[in-house]
């Protein structure tokens, strides 16, 4: 048996590892877009590493796109097993994958535009009519059942608490010599006492664990007192300032932590009277989707429904769809909070938005998440003290703030909480999704915690297990 690192190998973005057994049994982990700007990484999405067609089943964590985005192009160019993933995971996989199609064909017909007849064509690497053949191979799975994929191998889902729907993956395998293997594959490590979802479930002991790294060097903000500092700056800028607050925020898992958070103000009655704006129809789908699967919400948001049956939606909250919408946004006068994506600021509306807000005192832009250093969201929170948009230089003047307590991805003590237990019986742990100064120093945190040993595997590498 033997594991190949087909994505997300010291880098942050496009998971994918291929699991081949004994008897030549593949299963993929994952089948993720590479995003980033890295140039020996520019032919990633175009060229998988391995065959499609090769491939007898895909075991998906969950639906964000550097995790899933590939796999319309996965079907397109051969494969035709079985797509497992949870429920709510198959359905966000419905809207985001039409997203990620329509994003494609956009920039290529942007680009061919652009490049007229004097360049080369672009093409999307899938269009929307790609993913229509891919969802048909998705299968729902539950938490916390063990299912047979294959005489060989059992597979369970348990909660990974990162977004809807996600889950870590353990695999039993009956090897050739009659023994069994436990294979854990972490996904997105989630972090305990988040609002909306459960806290992450750990994995089964596990003789191999294939596990993220993301934050693995640094913990994150304390999480006391997180709703009254936001409140804080609503008052500051949208009351004191009369000014706007702009949120980029990914329309996954923290669009609706926020409308959330601020459907309780309301309720509390301590949330003044402000026009509020999710400008992003991606998100308005993703919260649709929520709607539809409260069997993944924590105790907390299911007695909080007893008395409000819609936690992601209050009076002064309009969702916004269309182009026009949005772009009345620009012209809107008086306080306002205008929630959007992209979380980094690097495309979709957040862009247009930060370029119009960007450059009066009276604004915020407050930073929620992760952002890639080359992005404009990396850019503000690195000090920059202007941008280049859209081909001109804007000069920063709005204050920037900056909250990583609301991150999705577990600390690195939050990680090595999840892992707690598995050094009795774990070989070998391979780090994942996160660059190598981040994975030395969660190796280093394993070696202090008693963990045997780690690996950083490089892009393409196959290791014997």
């Amino acid at each position: 048996m033997q594991i190949q690192f087909c994505g997300a190998a010291r880098e942050v973005t496009g998971s994918a590892h291929l699991l081949t057994l004994d008897d030549g049994y593949k299963i993929l982990l994952d089948c993720g877009l590479y995003q980033g700007r890295n140039k020996e990484m520019e032919d990633f999405n175009e060229n998988f590493i391995f065959k499609p067609e090769s491939v007898d089943c895909l075991l998906l964590s969950h639906a964000h796109i550097d995790h899933s985005g590939r796999i319309p192009k996965l079907v397109k160019d051969g494969f035709r097993g079985q797509i497992y993933a949870t429920h709510a995971t198959r359905s966000l996989c419905a809207i985001m994958l039409l997203d990620s199609a329509f994003i494609q064909e956009k920039d290529a017909e942007y680009f061919n535009k652009k490049r007229g007849k004097f360049g080369e064509g672009k093409q999307p690497l899938y269009t929307r009519a790609d993913v229509k053949p891919a969802m048909e191979r998705f299968v729902g799975l539950p938490y916390e059942h063990w299912e047979r994929i294959h005489p060989n191998v059992e597979v369970l889902y348990r909660d990974a608490g990162h977004i809807l729907g996600s889950a870590n993956v353990t695999l039993r395998i009956k090897r050739a010599d009659g023994t069994t293997t436990t294979f854990g594959f972490s996904g997105d490590i989630g972090r305990p006492n988040r609002p909306i979802l459960r806290d992450p479930q750990p994995m089964p002991p596990c003789d191999y664990i294939i596990c993220e790294s993301t934050y693995g060097d640094r913990e994150h903000d304390l999480p006391p007192n997180e709703i009254e500092r936001f409140l804080k700056i609503i008052k500051d800028t949208c009351v004191e300032k009369r000014g706007k607050l702009l949120i980029p925020a990914f329309s996954l898992g923290r669009t609706q932590e926020i409308v959330h958070m601020l459907d309780q103000l309301e309720n509390a009655g301590r949330l003044p009277k402000i026009k509020v704006f999710v400008d992003s129809p991606l998100a308005v789908n993703a919260t649709t989707v929520f709607g539809a699967h409260p069997e993944c919400y924590d105790a907390e948001l299911q007695e909080y429904m007893l008395t409000d049956d819609n936690p992601f939606g209050f009076n002064e909250l309009t969702y916004t769809q269309s182009v026009e919408e949005s772009k009345a946004l620009n012209y809107l006068k008086g306080p306002a909070i205008i929630i959007s994506a992209s979380g980094m600021m690097n495309a979709g509306r957040s862009k247009h938005h930060l370029r119009n807000t960007m450059g009066s005192p009276k604004n915020t832009i407050f930073i929620v998440g992760y952002c890639s250093p080359e992005t404009p969201g990396g850019k503000l929170r690195a000090g920059a003290s202007g941008l280049k948009l859209y081909g001109d230089y804007h000069e920063l003047r709005a204050e920037v703030v900056i909250m990583d307590s609301f991150s999705a991805h577990g600390d690195r003590s939050e990680m090595i909480d999840f892992l707690a237990g598995q050094q009795d019986t774990c070989k070998k742990i391979f780090l994942v999704h996160g660059d190598i100064e981040r994975m030395e120093a969660f190796g280093a945190v394993l070696k202090e915690n008693d963990f045997r040993e780690w690996v950083a595997p490089t892009l393409e590498q196959t290791i014997e297990l």
